[in-house]
């Protein structure tokens, strides 16, 4: 008879949403035109029309949000499975070999002979934050038949990334399987979810344990929290706070304080509320406190799946028990690493050296509001 083991069995994720083939080009600031506003934190890379344009490089990667996810945790140790859909194509045996090359299960992998594997281009110059043209294709067409009870059963976390037309109409479905199955929730809803079915999302929200979102995405939702909650700000932040604690959220012409934001996101149910505000930081509404955590120096190759990342690495931080301080910090590495390649996953860190980063880094000051 085999001697009992101390080791613990991993924990065990499920990750819902997309498989994409990306497609990236890196472009020298000089082949390409950057224009910037002055009052818009917006800027647009311009092409001449009909020219060919030399790359400094044209690379092909698996990525999309529950890709993304799952070879984050995996590296993290945790026993990870993907719900997505590919088409019968070539690109559908790169997901599938680039899912068994980092130890994820592709059971749930589903095909389809009616939309091909979405693919998305990638261009990117001067700060690397590349402007992406996405054909989302087999992604769009989640249903029953994808979200078998098996896939979710003895999860410890299932993690909802962003779904794209039909299939974020299971949205609620999905939340209410995971419930069902006993595991902790989380969600990183996309824009075009938040904006075309505001109200289904708040009240599948209800059953989150962990709500991520991104500013852009978060001001997205200030129409309905504001409509519901009332505008205003917060008072008046002590002296060096965040600049979004000082500025708020606005969107449709409405504005609200970021903490009465939170608070009333927090109060429709999931425990954790997470914005990032990509180089302004990170905030975390939780049970005790809400805090905020820089961004780290990094050395961008790339800004895609930085937030899948830092999604991802928070809430397993938070399931295994880790302060949100801790917690906060080891996202902030592993998305800061992410950013370091061109690429969505080949940054990811394993645990143990994620570890190693988290104890060597210098102490930064974090904000409790």
């Amino acid at each position: 008879m085999a001697e009992p083991s101390d080791t613990p069995a991993p924990r065990r994720s499920l990750h819902v949403g997309s498989a994409m083939i990306d497609v990236i080009a890196i472009v020298a600031a000089e082949n390409i035109e950057r224009m910037s506003f002055s009052n818009d934190a917006k800027s647009f890379l311009m092409l001449e029309a009909g020219r060919k344009v030399p790359a400094q490089s044209i690379s092909t990667h698996v990525g999309g949000g529950a890709c993304n996810t799952a070879v984050a945790l995996a590296r993290r140790g945790w026993q990870a499975a993907v719900i997505a859909r590919v088409g019968r194509d070539l690109n559908a045996g790169a997901v599938r070999e680039h899912l068994a090359a980092n130890e994820v299960d592709a059971t749930w992998l589903a095909e389809t002979g009616t939309a091909a594997t979405g693919t998305a281009v990638m261009v990117a110059s001067h700060d690397r934050n590349a402007s992406i043209f996405v054909h989302r294709g087999a992604n769009e067409g989640i249903g029953d038949a994808e979200l078998a009870a098996e896939a979710f059963a003895g999860r410890d976390l299932v993690h909802i990334a962003p779904l794209s037309s039909r299939s974020a109409d299971q949205f609620g479905a999905i939340v209410a399987q995971a419930r069902a199955a006993g595991a902790t929730v989380s969600a990183n809803p996309g824009i075009r979810h938040l904006t075309s079915r505001t109200a289904a999302f708040l009240e599948a929200a209800a059953a989150l344990d962990v709500l991520s979102i991104n500013r852009v995405e978060a001001e997205a939702l200030v129409p309905a929290m504001a409509a519901a909650e009332g505008e205003g700000p917060d008072p008046l932040p002590a002296s060096g706070a965040p600049p979004l604690l000082s500025r708020g959220l606005s969107g449709g012409g409405f504005q609200i304080g970021l903490l009465r934001f939170l608070a009333a996101l927090r109060a429709r149910g999931p425990r954790w509320v997470c914005i990032t505000d990509g180089t302004e930081g990170a905030w975390l509404a939780g049970p005790d406190a809400t805090l905020w955590h820089p961004s780290l120096p990094a050395t961008v190759a790339g800004t895609a799946g930085a937030g899948d990342a830092y999604t991802s690495t928070l809430t397993a931080a938070l399931v295994e028990g880790l302060s949100p301080t801790d917690a906060m910090l080891q996202a902030s590495l592993n998305s800061g690493s992410v950013v370091g390649a061109v690429d969505t996953t080949s940054g990811l860190l394993s645990r143990p050296a994620l570890e190693a980063r988290a104890a060597a880094a210098v102490a930064v000051s974090t904000f409790a509001a």
